[in-house]
């Protein structure tokens, strides 16, 4: 299973277009988005790439909240399921517990990945190049035995995205 993780947005939404192209691109199956879209573009290029998605409001999204009827934006934590995999979703990074198998964060605008007492929690960076000149996304793949976190970033200034992998051991 292939996870597509992308948070940061902010007024980004051509840079969010290009994540979510690139993660389809990769074989991306479902969209997660970790709060701070401040746009509702940003919520139109999660809907329109087809792929199924969740995404929870961040410190900047007030002007969103009328939207959550109509796209799927949720207030965090948010809890959920794919498969036999429980997740959590926040923007803020606190609820940093390990009471589901991944937890997803966003906010720092810097990505992290560690694998702790079970729990593999990641923060995908940021789409908006706000912090660095880097866009930055992540492709999770979930196999019985293993995580297996790729993460892209592409400087501003250059085409092509670079790839780090980073694996863990499922227990």
């Amino acid at each position: 299973m292939k996870i597509g993780i992308l948070s940061d947005s902010h007024f980004k939404s051509d840079y969010t277009k290009e994540v979510i192209d690139l993660l389809k691109a990769k074989g991306s199956e479902y969209l997660i988005h970790a709060g701070d879209l401040c746009m509702e573009e940003n919520l139109k290029h999660l809907e329109k790439s087809g792929l199924i998605y969740v995404s929870v409001f961040g410190n900047n999204d007030m002007s969103l909240i009328p939207l959550s009827n109509k796209y799927k934006i949720k207030q965090e934590p948010y809890f959920f399921k794919i498969k036999e995999t429980t997740f959590k979703l926040m923007h803020l990074p606190y609820y940093m517990t390990g009471d589901c198998d991944v937890v997803i964060s966003g906010h720092t605008h810097i990505f992290e990945s560690e694998y702790n007492n079970g729990t593999l929690f990641i923060n995908p960076g940021e789409v908006c190049a706000r912090e660095k000149p880097k866009i930055e996304c992540v492709l999770l793949e979930i196999n019985d035995n293993e995580y297996i976190i790729n993460y892209y970033s592409r400087n501003i200034n250059e085409k092509e995205f670079v790839k780090k992998e980073i694996k863990y051991e499922r227990k």
